[in-house]
């Protein structure tokens, strides 16, 4: 089984008219599966390089071709002085018994190094606009995890929200302006969605000191199986696949082509990053982000064996 690449579905220049840019951390709604109609969520930058979120509709009959683009924003940053005041990166939306949630990653920024990140959470109402809960994050650095903690993923089974984020070890600076951020992914459990525990447990770590930024974790799972797509950087990002029995310990499978590297040349030539994938009439489909972290866009590929 490969990812084949079908091509750039959005360009954020559709947003130039909204005074926005970029198009980062896409997320699937299902419209109506029998005419192949989706939503998807995605988080732009207004002027001051501040992320909100909005959405775009497309059939997938005719992925190239967009079909509405909010006027509107579905959540704002949030009030001077929070976590999330310089702005909202999407994680995922979770479906359970006490309401469907979104988390997301809040941006603030700081003296010495260019940000600080926590975890949010909006109820997503019916209408599919979302509403903050509260001011503050319910995930941010504790005196075990003390830098910043983002883009969660979250799941309800057992009777339990199981989490999967990317959590920061350190940052080193080689020099006055140049900042380096190591992330890893790592795992806590909640029994309301709101109230974290957090042991320690890391899901996925580095394998070679080239590693240092693992983002967008997405979870499935499949016959009992655990499998997770997520971005690494190196040289560059590009999208890593492991497996896991529990959830809790994972073997990295990166080279098993279930992984996404980047292409030879065009808008993704420079990198790979923030896959989502969902599964559509017996087919799945990944949505991922090219190069400059959302800048040149969304892009879709299939999954075939």
């Amino acid at each position: 089984m490969h990812w084949n690449k079908i091509g750039n579905i959005f360009d954020p220049v559709l947003l130039k008219e909204l005074g926005l840019t970029s198009a980062l951390m896409p997320i699937v709604d299902i419209i109506d599966e029998t005419k192949s109609l989706i939503r998807v969520y995605f988080s732009p930058r207004d002027h001051q390089s501040r992320s909100q979120v909005r959405f775009f509709e497309m059939n997938l009959n005719d992925p190239f071709k967009i079909l509405k683009i909010s006027k509107q924003p579905l959540l704002l940053p949030g009030n001077l002085g929070t976590f999330d005041d310089c702005g909202i990166t999407l994680g995922s939306i979770t479906n359970s018994p006490f309401a469907k949630f979104l988390y997301y990653t809040g941006w603030s920024r700081t003296e010495t190094v260019p940000y600080c990140n926590s975890i949010g959470i909006a109820k997503v109402n019916k209408n599919g606009n979302f509403k903050r809960m509260f001011d503050g994050p319910v995930l941010t650095r504790t005196a075990f995890e003390p830098h910043s903690c983002a883009s969660p993923f979250v799941i309800y089974e057992d009777n339990k929200f199981r989490m999967w984020y990317a959590s920061m070890d350190r940052w080193e600076s080689k020099q006055e302006s140049q900042h380096k951020h190591f992330y890893n992914l790592k795992y806590a459990e909640s029994t309301d969605g709101i109230e974290w525990k957090r042991e320690g447990i890391v899901a996925i770590d580095y394998e070679n000191n080239d590693e240092y930024a693992f983002g967008r974790p997405f979870v499935l799972k499949e016959n009992g199986f655990y499998k997770m797509w997520y971005c690494y950087r190196g040289p560059y990002y590009k999208i890593g696949y492991a497996e896991s029995s529990d959830g809790l310990t994972w073997t990295r499978k990166d080279s098993s082509g279930l992984g996404m590297d980047r292409s030879h040349e065009g808008w993704d030539e420079e990198m790979v990053a923030y896959p989502f994938v969902f599964d559509l009439k017996d087919t799945r489909f990944m949505l991922y982000n090219g190069n400059g972290y959302g800048k040149s866009g969304i892009g879709i590929a299939k999954l075939v064996a």
